[in-house]
């Protein structure tokens, strides 16, 4: 009897242990599913960062100014960009859809540097650690303009709600195309710029 007692309080330990690690499993693929998924739209991808206004700079409207010490430690003013088509993106290194468009910028930046600048600002009040930006941006050799937007005062002038975000400016420093929200590739980046003027 003693032995029946003993291994049926084992069977209740494990199942209890089952039930336990199973609602663990579920949370974590709940949080999981939510990485991506941070606007309700089930086209966008991006991760969530802060509340806010969700409108952002619209068509038509001149892009706010942009004054930041890049990753290199030089001064980036947007206003000095007049003249030039900009893709300004928004950016962090944990954010795994930002990582995923990397590559297309910098690929879209070395075949039209001449006629199109592309400027990725990184959100660092949102960084683990500000050494994560430098040595992520040398790891994989990214070379285009890396403003560091260290208080988040530009990701509040941009309504910048997800990572990574992005807007397209023309010549004459006017937003004029819709903001993207989610990863580009290099194919999108080329409608979108052969759009500005």
């Amino acid at each position: 009897m003693y032995k029946k007692v003993i291994g049926f309080g084992v069977l209740i330990v494990l199942i209890a242990l089952m039930i336990t690690n199973y609602i663990d499993q579920q949370k974590v693929e709940e949080e999981e599913s939510n990485l991506y998924d941070v606007t309700g739209d089930t086209g966008a991808q991006g991760a969530m960062i802060s509340s806010g206004d969700t409108t952002g700079i619209e068509v038509g409207e001149t892009a706010p100014n942009i004054e930041l010490e890049t990753v290199d430690g030089e001064t980036f003013s947007l206003t000095d960009l007049r003249g030039k088509k900009v893709i300004l993106n928004f950016w962090a290194t944990w954010c795994p859809p930002c990582r995923e468009e990397m590559p297309e910028m910098q690929k879209f930046y070395d075949e039209h540097k001449d006629e199109v600048e592309v400027v990725a600002v990184n959100l660092s009040d949102t960084e683990n650690n500000l050494q994560d930006v430098p040595d992520y941006i040398s790891q994989y050799g990214y070379t285009y303009p890396i403003p560091m937007d260290k208080e988040g005062t530009v990701a509040s002038a941009y309504s910048v709600i997800t990572v990574p975000t992005t807007y397209f400016i023309g010549t004459d420093g006017v937003v004029q195309q819709a903001r993207k929200l989610g990863p580009m590739d290099y194919e999108f980046m080329e409608e979108m710029v052969e759009a500005l003027n």
